[in-house]
């Protein structure tokens, strides 16, 4: 299908290296902003991990800045420029906004398709901002970003992957130059010095850029329904998971190590649940054979479901959700990353 698919991918790449040409040239203009601005984005399709990543700037900055995050917000029913209030749901600003702004209200999460629209508003309705991250926005060249972080994935490396159709690439591998900061993603807990070494190599990084690497972390099963904060958890021999996220893998690969038996329900990204999902979803746990079970489901997932009016028939069986978040592997590039970001911050605000 590769081969087949290929010469698409070929006419693909064409169209993007011109577009990329266009703005280096000046053609197509870019537009900077005097607030600060730091990208999270990818050359992939999904399952990078930016929303993690995302999450771990605002913990690093939003202690000492006045931090809001633009994105696009995808999947959402609005258009537009919607800032997130007390009462908003994700039929209004998306998934991966609703998560951001449900775990950070001392934040403003905005969304607008059109990023420079999306900054130019948000300044007129909070001035005090410091540092905007733009979710998602390594492909949007008509804004330019103070700092760009470009992630890949350890085991999916942009370098080795192919345009679509053919891969999974949507951007064009040159584009990486454009990145300030490689962040790899998703990789081993312990990483040897020859491991990232060969990584670089590679990647192939540019004297200017900084690589780090990062692992997901998963966190303690958090309970969502009244039966699911009654239940033993050091009890429990069987999950059934499902979720609609771009790589479920890492989370299905937690969950084995951790019980006897797990069912897994997959849907696509982004996925907006119906009445009926749910029903297949509470059958499909129902008929997990045993009592000492529970049922699994990511933040992201849970955002599409709160506010749902089927959400009600959860309350009768143990729904929990497992938050994650990202470590680097080595403590001391740690450091260095939390420096270089908040030092661009200081001194650009």
């Amino acid at each position: 299908m590769k081969i087949l698919l290929a010469p698409i991918s070929w006419l693909y790449a064409i169209v993007l290296h011109i577009r990329h040409k266009l703005f280096d040239w000046g053609i197509l203009k870019s537009k900077s902003f005097s607030v600060p601005t730091i990208c999270v984005g990818n050359l992939a399709l999904g399952g990078t991990g930016k929303t993690p990543h995302t999450e771990y700037l605002i913990r690093i900055l939003k202690d000492q800045f006045n931090v809001a995050v633009l994105s696009r917000g995808y999947g959402r029913k609005t258009k537009g420029y919607v800032l997130a209030k007390p009462d908003t749901g994700y039929e209004e600003i998306g998934d991966e906004p609703l998560l951001y702004h449900s775990k950070f209200n001392d934040i403003n999460v905005v969304v607008d398709e059109n990023r420079c629209e999306g900054v130019e508003n948000l300044m007129a309705s909070a001035p005090d901002t410091d540092v905007i991250l733009l979710d998602d926005a390594y492909q949007h060249r008509k804004i330019k970003p103070g700092l760009n972080i470009l992630l890949t994935e350890y085991y999916n490396i942009y370098k080795k992957d192919m345009l679509l159709p053919a891969g999974r690439l949507r951007d064009v591998k040159s584009a990486a130059k454009r990145a300030d900061i490689l962040l790899v993603t998703k990789s081993p807990r312990v990483l040897l010095p020859y491991d990232k070494r060969d990584m670089i190599n590679i990647l192939e990084a540019k004297p200017y850029q900084k690589v780090f690497f990062t692992y997901i972390d998963f966190q303690d099963l958090t309970p969502i329904t009244g039966t699911a904060r009654a239940t033993n958890l050091q009890d429990i021999k069987s999950v059934y998971l499902f979720c609609g996220i771009a790589n479920p893998y890492p989370l299905e690969d937690h969950l084995k190590r951790k019980y006897n038996t797990l069912i897994t329900n997959y849907y696509d990204d982004h996925h907006c649940f119906t009445d009926e999902d749910i029903n297949t979803i509470i059958d499909g746990f129902n008929n997990v054979i045993g009592k000492n079970k529970i049922i699994v489901t990511t933040e992201k997932d849970l955002m599409r479901l709160t506010k749902a009016s089927y959400m009600n028939k959860f309350e009768d069986v143990p729904l929990f959700t497992i938050p994650i978040e990202v470590r680097f592997n080595d403590k001391n590039e740690e450091e260095i990353f939390n420096n270089l970001i908040i030092d661009y911050v200081r001194k650009n605000s």
